[in-house]
C-alpha cells in the first residue's frame, strides 16, 4: 500500500537543500558566538558577503509593505482555490513544474477554505554575484553569545541564484487545527512571484509542538528513550514552518532531543541492525509519520527484492513485531507502524498496521 504524510505538502523548492538542513546552527558557528562578548545583528551570513538576510523590522517600509501585500494576496488565492491566479504569479524557476502547487492547494482546500490567516514573519534574503550560491546559510536578526534569540532565524539553501527572495510565513488557523503556510517569493522585475510554496501542519489531532515536548519529557522520565526521541522529532517538525529553517525554538529542541538520542536507530545516513525471525534487517530510517489524524511510526529498511509482494509483506510484519517486542513503549506512543521495504533498484513495498494488529 502507499501512504503519504498529510501533515506536510511541499512543492519543488527554488533551490536544493543541504544534508544539514534542519537541525540547528553548525557547532563551529555557535562556538564563535560564545567567544564574542557582545550581541550582534547579522545582516549578512558570517561566511560570505555574497548573501544577506533581513528580518521584517530591518526592512524599509516599501519593501515590507510589498512583501506583506504579496503574501496576503497569494494566501487569499490559495484559500479560494484560485489555481489560475497562483499560476500567473509563479516565478520562472517554478513555472516549469507548477503541478506541485496545484496539488498542494487541492489536497488542503478544505482546510484552506476555513482558515484565517495572519502573517507571522517576513524575511528578505539576497544573493549577489554572477552564479548560483553553492551553499547558503542566511543568518537573520539578532544573535547573542549563545546563538539564536527570540526573533532570529537561519535558512539553509544550496544553489540559490543571484537575486532577492522574500520569505513570508502565514499562521493559518482553522477549526480543527493550525497550519504554517509559507511562501518563498522571488523578485521578478517589480513583482514578487512564487518560487516556493509550502504547507506544514503545526498541529496533529489538535496537539501542537509544546504538547509533544511535554509527552517526550514524560517518556524520558520513565526511561523510555525511543518514544521520547521520536516525540522530540515530531515536536521539532511542528515547531518549524520550513524544513530548511532553524529558530531559537528548534535549536532548543535539537539540544534537548540530543540528550536522549538512541544509539540503535538510523541517523545521518547510517543504518541500524534489527534482528527479526532469525534475519538481520538494515534499517535506513525511523521517524513519526502522520496518516490522517493518526501518529504512526514510519520505518524503512533495505530489501533484496521489494517486487516480491508476498515476501515483502512478511518481512514488513516481521520488522514491526521485532520493533514492538524490543521497545514495548512504542505501542503506547503510536497508533500504528508503516514499514517499507526498499531494494537497490528503488522499488518499494509498504505495509501499514494498527498497533492492535501487530501480534
Amino acid at each position: 500500500m502507499h501512504t503519504r504524510r498529510s501533515a506536510q505538502v511541499i512543492t519543488k523548492p527554488i533551490a536544493t537543500l543541504p544534508a544539514t538542513t534542519a537541525h540547528k546552527l553548525p557547532r563551529v558557528t555557535l562556538l564563535l558566538f560564545v567567544l564574542l562578548p557582545f550581541v550582534f545583528v547579522f545582516t549578512f551570513a558570517v561566511s560570505s558577503a555574497a548573501q544577506s538576510c533581513q528580518t521584517s523590522s530591518d526592512l524599509d517600509d516599501a519593501t515590507r509593505s510589498s512583501l506583506t501585500t504579496a503574501g496576503e494576496r497569494l494566501f487569499d488565492m490559495a484559500e479560494k482555490g484560485d489555481i489560475a491566479g497562483l499560476q500567473q504569479n509563479t516565478a520562472p524557476s517554478l513555472a516549469a513544474d507548477f503541478s506541485g502547487v496545484q496539488d498542494a492547494v487541492k489536497v488542503r482546500q478544505k482546510e484552506l477554505a476555513q482558515a484565517k490567516g495572519a502573517i507571522k514573519s517576513i524575511f528578505l534574503l539576497e544573493v549577489d554575484g554572477t552564479g548560483p550560491l553553492a551553499h547558503g546559510e542566511f543568518y537573520c536578526g539578532v544573535f547573542g553569545k549563545n546563538g539564536q534569540t527570540a526573533n532570529s532565524a537561519v535558512f539553509y539553501l544550496d544553489n540559490l541564484q543571484p537575486g532577492k527572495y522574500g520569505v513570508v510565513v502565514v499562521d493559518a488557523t482553522w477549526p480543527q487545527g493550525r497550519d504554517n503556510f509559507s511562501l518563498i517569493l522571488e523578485k521578478t522585475g517589480n513583482d514578487w512571484k512564487i518560487g516556493g510554496f509550502y504547507i506544514r501542519s503545526a498541529t496533529v489531532a489538535g496537539h501542537d509542538s509544546d504538547w509533544f515536548v511535554a509527552r517526550a519529557r514524560e517518556y524520558k522520565a520513565k526511561g523510555q528513550q525511543h518514544a521520547a526521541w521520536f516525540y522530540y522529532l515530531e515536536a521539532r517538525d511542528l515547531a518549524s514552518p520550513l524544513s530548511f529553517m532553524s529558530t531559537l525554538a528548534t535549536d532548543k529542541l535539537y539540544d534537548e532531543a540530543s540528550a536522549v538520542q538512541p544509539t540503535d536507530v538510523p541517523v545521518s545516513g547510517k543504518t541500524a541492525d534489527l534482528v527479526a525471525d532469525g534475519a538481520t534487517y538494515k534499517l535506513t530510517s525511523i521517524a513519526p509519520q502522520i496518516v490522517g489524524n493518526d501518529l504512526d511510526l514510519a520505518v524503512r529498511y533495505q530489501s533484496a527484492d521489494a517486487s516480491n509482494a508476498n515476501q515483502a509483506y512478511q518481512s514488513n510484519v516481521a520488522v514491526m513485531k521485532a520493533l514492538t517486542a524490543k521497545y514495548p513503549e512504542l505501542k503506547d506512543a503510536f497508533n500504528g507502524i508503516v514499514t517499507r521495504a526498499v531494494d537497490a533498484n528503488g522499488r518499494d513495498y509498504g505495509t501499514l498496521l494498527a498497533m492492535k494488529d501487530i501480534k
